[in-house]
């Protein structure tokens, strides 16, 4: 059994991205990108008006009050027909090239329009109003890095870049094998002797979804060793990632690794000094990693949170330590000591604190539903006092 810290370096040191392909902007939501984004247009393209109002010389307002006669008139991609002359103005509007010659377009609300002039009383003040030509980016820029989680803010660079292709690290596919005689689907549980709601595999599978992969299956198994073999031989064949919950401990019926021999199995790690979670492990058949998680509920879903996002995170193309946040919060409250095993407590943050749930159970479910940190405590440590600062992460 090794500890945490270890089983995660053996994880980071083995984690690849899969591979990237090139994706449709529309369809870049949610993805990394594999290569930087880099302009191929200036922004602007030229000098533009910043306002809607009238391009002037300076020079024509040295006077006041001045009356310019309206040469012509500027639209957004639609520059005027006419130069401007000394002694002239153009109508521009927002995003409007400015004329050559101009060097200040004066806003239209201190501006008064008597026929086929603008009459200037006012002075314009320091602002010009124009936004000079690549004052935004330039051709040539990188405007996004690779690695680049690509949110609404991102994907709006992207397109200014003037790309319609991206290219993203391939998300990575995900199963899950749920296994156990006792699972049944939920709300089939109550008619069945003996039998409990099968919960863990849609937490998994919603915190697979949130850390970048994309489920494409999800089966329930019973403890059947042929047919697990056959089930898992097959899921091999189109995942990147197969999760197993249960069937991890040391019962008869524990066939949770003995159904991937057939394939191969290479274990990176089995078994983590932790508390929940001290039978989840991790290997590798047939090119496809295999993670496997307690079946308890609380232990499935704090090792996944510890072990899963990480790994999803480097299968797609981010750093896998990055899935990890560590912050620190003081406590709210005393904590006694640890075991031998590093243990991770489920919190919620109280007042800038974190105040310890009360049933910490690797079986709970109800105070689960509560838990939004997980409080890192290592092993063999005396108690802690209210008021200390702690590391914790959010679950």
């Amino acid at each position: 059994m090794i500890s945490f810290d270890e089983a995660l370096d053996l994880l980071y040191a083995r984690i690849r991205p899969l591979g990237q392909e090139a994706v449709p902007l529309a369809r870049a939501h949610g993805r990394v990108l594999a290569e930087p984004v880099v302009a191929r247009v200036s922004a602007p393209p030229c000098d533009v008006s910043a306002m809607d109002g009238y391009a002037v010389r300076e020079a024509d307002l040295a006077t006041l009050p001045a009356s310019l006669p309206i040469a012509g008139e500027a639209f957004a991609g639609r520059g005027s027909d006419a130069p401007l002359e000394h002694g002239q103005c153009v109508r521009v509007f927002t995003g409007a090239p400015v004329p050559a010659g101009a060097d200040r377009v004066v806003v239209q609300e201190i501006v008064r329009q008597e026929a086929s002039h603008a009459i200037f009383e006012t002075a314009p003040g320091k602002s010009r109003n124009i936004r000079t030509e690549g004052s935004d980016f330039r051709a040539g820029e990188t405007l996004l890095a690779a690695g680049t989680l690509l949110g609404p803010r991102e994907l709006v660079a992207a397109a200014a870049a003037d790309v319609a292709e991206l290219e993203l690290w391939v998300r990575p596919r995900v199963g899950l094998l749920s296994t156990g005689d006792e699972l049944a689907p939920p709300g089939s549980a109550l008619a069945i002797p003996g039998a409990i709601p099968e919960s863990v595999s849609f937490g998994v599978a919603a915190m697979a979804t949130e850390f970048g992969g994309v489920v494409t299956e999800n089966i329930r198994l019973a403890d059947e060793i042929t047919a697990m073999e056959v089930a898992a031989g097959k899921a091999l064949e189109h995942a990147d990632l197969l999760i197993v919950t249960g069937g991890a401990s040391v019962g008869e019926k524990d066939f949770a690794k003995r159904m991937f021999e057939p394939a191969g199995l290479e274990l990176v790690f089995s078994k983590v000094a932790i508390k929940p979670g001290k039978p989840v492990w991790l290997g590798r058949a047939k090119d496809t990693w295999v993670l496997g998680l307690p079946g308890n509920p609380t232990s499935a879903m704090v090792t996944a949170r510890l072990f899963l996002a990480p790994l999803l995170y480097g299968l797609g193309g981010r750093d896998p330590g990055a899935a990890l946040g560590w912050r620190l919060l003081p406590l709210l409250e005393d904590l006694e000591p640890t075991g031998e095993r590093e243990t991770f407590a489920r919190g919620v943050p109280h007042t800038g604190s974190v105040r310890i749930l009360g049933n910490q159970d690797s079986s709970a479910q109800k105070d689960l539903a509560l838990a939004e940190l997980l409080v890192r405590r290592h092993p063999g440590r005396k108690g802690v006092a209210a008021g200390t600062l702690i590391s914790v992460l959010d679950f």
